[in-house]
């Protein structure tokens, strides 16, 4: 007589399997979490890593700023010693020139012409005076002219005037001239010096 198996053996096969996959499943998650997990402390490690690094950056550059800051001060100061050596450099080069001017005026009076004010204002010299001629007034424009040390003499104001019993005529007049630097003034005096040692 044939055997019948009457136990419920796909509904048996079904649970099984159902378990199976509930087991498989729930490994798969187990799984997929433990990876999100070691993912995510790796992304926090590396982010930790980049802040500490950032962090470190943000020193280095506030040091480079402030060093930034003390190069500017510095480089400031610098500038300003220059400019006093400059103008220790002009004040030591312009102190013989005063020397030099009052040489050349000596040198360039004529006869009958004498001086009542020097005024000097950076480089031009005014001069007023009294003359006993137009003439004589011409000859130290001339005398001015042919100095190293003074340049480009312009006449202002001439007058005349007649006083006493002898008549005797006087011209007041007043002038300027350029006074030139000592460099140049050098340079033309050794030339006109040069100049002369040849033609002897």
């Amino acid at each position: 007589m044939p055997r019948i198996n009457l136990l419920p053996w796909r509904t048996e096969l079904r649970q099984k399997r159902k378990k199976e996959f509930l087991t498989a499943l729930l490994g798969a998650v187990l799984v997929a979490g433990l990876l999100v997990y070691v993912s995510k402390l790796g992304v926090q490690a590396q982010t930790s890593g980049q802040l500490r690094r950032n962090d470190i950056l943000t020193e280095e550059i506030a040091k480079l700023d402030k060093q930034i800051s003390e190069i500017k001060e510095l480089e400031n100061k610098r500038e300003r010693l220059r400019a006093r050596i400059n103008v220790i450099d002009q004040l030591q080069r312009s102190r013989p020139e005063v020397v030099h001017l009052f040489d050349e005026l000596v040198n360039a009076m004529p006869e009958g012409v004498n001086l009542t004010q020097i005024t000097q204002a950076n480089n031009r010299v005014d001069l007023s005076g009294i003359a006993q001629s137009s003439s004589r007034v011409s000859a130290l424009m001339r005398n001015i002219d042919a100095s190293p040390w003074l340049a480009d003499p312009h006449l202002d104001v001439v007058s005349g005037s007649t006083q006493g019993a002898a008549r005797n005529s006087q011209f007041a007049f007043k002038l300027y001239a350029q006074q030139v630097p000592t460099e140049q003034a050098e340079a033309a005096a050794q030339k006109s010096a040069g100049s002369q040692g040849g033609s002897k």
